[in-house]
C-alpha cells in the first residue's frame, strides 16, 4: 500500500511551477528599512541599485563585460522567483528616482519634470512586464497583487502628466479593488497592509474626481486629505501644493497692501504676498468654526507653519530692503511691513504660549495617569508665563518704538501692559503652588495674596478697556478666588504646624541617634556645623538626624621608624686576643694533655 497521491502529475505542472511573492508585504518591508520611512527616496533608490546587481550577478544574467548585450526576460527565461524579483525592483528603481526628482527643493525645472515622467513611464513599462509574468509565472493571488502594482503605477503616470483623469481614475479604483479582496484574506499583517494602501489610495481617487468635475470637493478638505502620512501620497503631497500654489498666486495678484493698526503697506515682491496669504489662510484654521474641534497637537502643528510663512515673508523683505538702493520711501514702507510682521509674529507666540499653558493646567492635577503621561510640576507653569512675559515686552517694545503712533498703537500697546499685569498675576499664583509643596507655608502665603492683588488691579485694568476679553474677566475672577481660598488653607495650615512645632521637635529630638543604620540618610550634624539650616525642627527632612559616627572610624597615625642596622654583618673588627686574660695551669694538669 502506497501512501500519497497515486495520481500522475501532468508535465505542465512539472516544468512550469508557480512562483508565490507577497508583492506589498516585500516593498512595504524594503521601503520602510531603507530610506521611506523618514521619505529619503535618494536611499532608497541605491537600495534597489544595489539589490539589482546582486540579483544580476547570483543568476548569472549579466549583460556583458565590456560591450553591453541587451538580454531581454521572457516567460521562458523566468526559471525561478528572483526573476521576477528582478522585474519589481527595476521599477521600483525608476519609481524611487522619480519620486527623487519630485522632492527638489525648488521643485523640478521643465527638463527634470520631463525626465520625471521618462522614468515615471519606465516603471510603467516594467510594472506592466512583472504582471505579464506573474499572470504566467505565478500563482493567482501573485498575479492579481502584480496587476494592482501595475495599475497603480499607471495612474501615478497620468497623475503627474495632468491628463486623462479618467483613466488614472479607473486604474486607480481598480487598484483599490483588488487590495480590498486581498485585505479579506491571508495573515494579519497581510490584511493590514492592504487596508493602508486602500486608504492611501483614497485621496488620489478623490482628487481624480475632482478633477473629472464628479466630486464637491473643496480646496479645503484637499489640504485636510494631505496631511495623511504614507509613501503612496507623496506623489499626490507634492500636487497638491503646486495646486495651492496656484492658487495661493491667484489670489495674490489681487493683493496689493498690509493692513495693520491703522497702517497701510505696500507689497511689490509677489513670494512675499503668497507667503503673506499662505499664514493668513492657516490662520483661518486656527479662529474658524472647526477651530476647537482641533486637538491641541494639530494646533501646535498649524503654529509652526504660520510661524513658518511668515518668517518666510519677511525673508523676503529683507532682500528686498538689501536691494532697494537709496530709495528712502521704498526702505520706509519695507521696514514698516517688516515690524507689522514682526508684531503679528509675537502675537502668535503669544497664543501658542498660551495654548501649552493650558495643555499644561489639564495636566496639573492628575495623579494617576493611564498614558504614562508626565505630569506637569508647579515650576514648569511658572516657566511657561516667564516665556509669556518676555513675549508681551518684547511685543510692546516692537509697537512703542515708532514716532508717530496712531490711536490703534496706544490702544494695542495698553492691551499688552494689562496682559502682562494678568501673566504676572498667574505666575505669582503657581509660584506659590510651588513653594506650598515644598512646605514654605509663609512664602506660599505672601505669594497668594500677592497674585491675588495682581488679579485684582489686571480687573479693573481689563475692564476699562473698549474690547473687553470675557474668558480673560473669568480666568481673573476665578485666579482671584482660588488666590484666597489658597492663602486661607496656607495661613491655617501654617498655625497648625506653629502649634505642633514644640511638639514635633521633642518627637525629632527624642529620634537623634548617635550614628544610625542607614547609609541612605543624610551627613552627620558634625559635619554640618557651618549651615544655618536645621536638621531636627524642618519637616522636609528624611530620616532621624545622627550626630557622629560611632565607634570611629581607623585612621592612619604616624610611629617611630624602624631601624635595620645592616652594616655589622660588613665590619671587620680587631682581634683582641692580646688582651684576653690567659689561664694559668699546674704541674698535674700537663700530663693529662
Amino acid at each position: 500500500m502506497e501512501i500519497g497521491d497515486s495520481r500522475p502529475k501532468s508535465s505542465d505542472q512539472i516544468n512550469n511551477p508557480k512562483f508565490s511573492i507577497n508583492v506589498l508585504q516585500l516593498l512595504k518591508s524594503s521601503q520602510m528599512q531603507h530610506g521611506l520611512r523618514f521619505g529619503d527616496y535618494t536611499r532608497y533608490r541605491r537600495y534597489c541599485t544595489a539589490r539589482l546587481r546582486r540579483l544580476y550577478k547570483s543568476l548569472k544574467f549579466t549583460h556583458g563585460r565590456g560591450k553591453y548585450n541587451k538580454r531581454a526576460i521572457t516567460a521562458t527565461t523566468v526559471t525561478e522567483v528572483r526573476f521576477l524579483h528582478l522585474v519589481l525592483y527595476t521599477a521600483e528603481r525608476a519609481w524611487s528616482h522619480a519620486m527623487e526628482k519630485r522632492q527638489l527643493p525648488d521643485g523640478p525645472n521643465a527638463r527634470q519634470r520631463s525626465y520625471l515622467i521618462g522614468r515615471l513611464r519606465k516603471a510603467v513599462k516594467w510594472a506592466t512586464l512583472f504582471a505579464e509574468l506573474c499572470a504566467i509565472k505565478g500563482d493567482s493571488r501573485t498575479s492579481l497583487e502584480a496587476e494592482a502594482y501595475a495599475s497603480y503605477m499607471k495612474g501615478n503616470l497620468l497623475f503627474e502628466k495632468d491628463q486623462n483623469w479618467d483613466v488614472a481614475l479607473k486604474s486607480f479604483k481598480n487598484a483599490r479593488a483588488v487590495y480590498e479582496e486581498l485585505g479579506k484574506y491571508g495573515d494579519l499583517e497581510n490584511q493590514v497592509l492592504c487596508r493602508e494602501r486602500v486608504e492611501d489610495l483614497e485621496p488620489s481617487i478623490r482628487y481624480c474626481l475632482h478633477k473629472i468635475g464628479n466630486s464637491n470637493l473643496q480646496t479645503s478638505d484637499l489640504m485636510h486629505i494631505g496631511e495623511m502620512e504614507g509613501p503612496a501620497l507623496d506623489l499626490f503631497k507634492a500636487k497638491l501644493e503646486a495646486v495651492m500654489a496656484e492658487a495661493l498666486s491667484q489670489q495674490a495678484a489681487s493683493m496689493n497692501e498690509f493692513h495693520w493698526l491703522g497702517h497701510k503697506f505696500p507689497i511689490s515682491n509677489a513670494k512675499t504676498r503668497v507667503s503673506i496669504l499662505k499664514a493668513q489662510d492657516l490662520e483661518k484654521d486656527l479662529h474658524g468654526p472647526t477651530a476647537d474641534s482641533l486637538p491641541a497637537e494639530k494646533r501646535l502643528v498649524i503654529f509652526d507653519k504660520i510661524f513658518g510663512a511668515y518668517h518666510e515673508a519677511r525673508s523676503c523683505i529683507r532682500n528686498d530692503l538689501v536691494t532697494a538702493g537709496n530709495s528712502e520711501n521704498m526702505k520706509d514702507d519695507l521696514s514698516g511691513l517688516d515690524k507689522a510682521i514682526g508684531v503679528v509674529l509675537g502675537q502668535w507666540t503669544i497664543e501658542r504660549n498660551q495654548l501649552l499653558v493650558s495643555i499644561a493646567k489639564s495636566k496639573l492635577s492628575k495623579f494617576h495617569d493611564d498614558k504614562n503621561e508626565k505630569v506637569t510640576k508647579p515650576e514648569e507653569l511658572v516657566r511657561l508665563y516667564d516665556l509669556l512675559l518676555q513675549n508681551t515686552t518684547d511685543l510692546s517694545d516692537l509697537v512703542s518704538s515708532g514716532r508717530d503712533r496712531k490711536p490703534e498703537e496706544l490702544a494695542f500697546a495698553e492691551e499688552c501692559a494689562v496682559k502682562s499685569l494678568v501673566f504676572r498675576a498667574h505666575r505669582c499664583f503657581y509660584l506659590a503652588k510651588s513653594y506650598s509643596l515644598a512646605g514654605k507655608r509663609a512664602e506660599a502665603y505672601a505669594l497668594y495674596c500677592r497674585a491675588g492683588s495682581l488679579a485684582n488691579d489686571a480687573l479693573k485694568q481689563l475692564q476699562s478697556l473698549t474690547s473687553v476679553d470675557q474668558v480673560m474677566v473669568k480666568e481673573l475672577k476665578m485666579l482671584c478666588d482660588d488666590s484666597r481660598s489658597n492663602g486661607c488653607v496656607e495661613h491655617a495650615t501654617g498655625i497648625i504646624e506653629e502649634e505642633k512645632a514644640p511638639e514635633n521637635l521633642s518627637k525629632r529630638i527624642s529620634t537623634i541617634s548617635l550614628n544610625g543604620v542607614d547609609k541612605k540618610l543624610e551627613k552627620y550634624l558634625t559635619e554640618k556645623l557651618d549651615t544655618y539650616e536645621s536638621a531636627v525642627g524642618d519637616s522636609t527632612t528624611k530620616g532621624a538626624p545622627r550626630i557622629e559616627a560611632f565607634p570611629p572610624a581607623f585612621q592612619a597615625i604616624p610611629r617611630n621608624p624602624i631601624v635595620l642596622d645592616l652594616a655589622y654583618n660588613t665590619i671587620e673588627f680587631p682581634s683582641l686576643e692580646n688582651r684576653m686574660k690567659k689561664d694559668r695551669k699546674g704541674f698535674m694538669s700537663r700530663l693529662w694533655r
